[in-house]
């Protein structure tokens, strides 16, 4: 891809796989010493001294469990970061007449945490910290003109840690890999908007066990006694919308 683009969160899961991905020809991703979104001047001054055309924004603090431990590093990263990079980008297109495209990826937790089968066009329900600083990420992001917000969960296949997995709770959860080429063909295609971008409806043990054999099933419960935060037991998406780009 020729479009100049810099990668926000490269040393992240998906992150990392975006770069070694080649995907992305004219990439760069600083590393956050180099480049911290809590900086506005830095991010303003980078996107004009590289002539950015595209932002991809991975850069979050994502481990639902830190996120409801500490709200105020999560606000601090997940919303004030993303605030800082829209405005630099409003700023930007505006002095400069360019037209910055920011892919912002978003999570399935922006949804409620039952149904399943969410759309696009659903009321917007988060059930936990991490999904409520996503949200306010989503409406800061709706003030450019010209974004893509992805919502989606996504996993290593080779850091499945976990030695059980429910085989009742479901999701439409995408190995990153997989995510990593429908980030590409979305922008290659030129969408605009907001898209749920995930694989079919299917329990994490199912899924999981795909990639680690040796994976145990248990039911819900396990799951939710183990944990202190609140988690989905049907997050699957309506991927109808991708399809028609696929």
């Amino acid at each position: 891809m020729k479009l100049k683009t810099l990668l926000l969160g490269g040393s992240g899961t998906l992150g990392s796989k975006i770069i070694i991905s080649k995907f992305f020809d004219n990439l760069i991703s600083p590393s956050k010493k180099k480049l911290n979104i809590l900086n506005k001047t830095k991010i303003q001054k980078f996107l004009t001294q590289h002539k950015i055309d595209l932002v991809i924004h991975c850069a979050a603090l994502a481990r639902v469990r830190e996120c409801e431990i500490n709200k105020h590093k999560a606000k601090k990263i997940n919303i004030d970061g993303t605030k800082n990079i829209v405005s630099s980008i409003l700023k930007i297109n505006k002095i400069n007449k360019k037209k910055i495209k920011l892919v912002f990826i978003s999570t399935d937790a922006v949804y409620s945490d039952i149904g399943g089968n969410f759309k696009e066009t659903d009321k917007l329900s988060p059930y936990n910290y991490y999904g409520f600083t996503k949200v306010e990420c989503e409406k800061l992001v709706k003030k450019l003109n010209n974004y893509i917000i992805i919502r989606t969960r996504f996993f290593d296949k080779n850091k499945i840690r976990f030695k059980y997995s429910a085989k009742n709770i479901y999701s439409s959860a995408l190995e990153v890999n997989q995510l990593v080429k429908y980030v590409y063909i979305l922008i290659k295609k030129k969408f605009k908007g907001i898209i749920n971008v995930g694989g079919p409806k299917i329990s994490d043990y199912k899924k999981y066990k795909l990639y680690k054999k040796n994976l145990k099933s248990c039911d819900k419960s396990k799951i939710f006694n183990e944990i202190n935060f609140k988690i989905s037991t049907d997050s699957s998406l309506n991927i109808d919308k991708l399809k028609k780009f696929l």
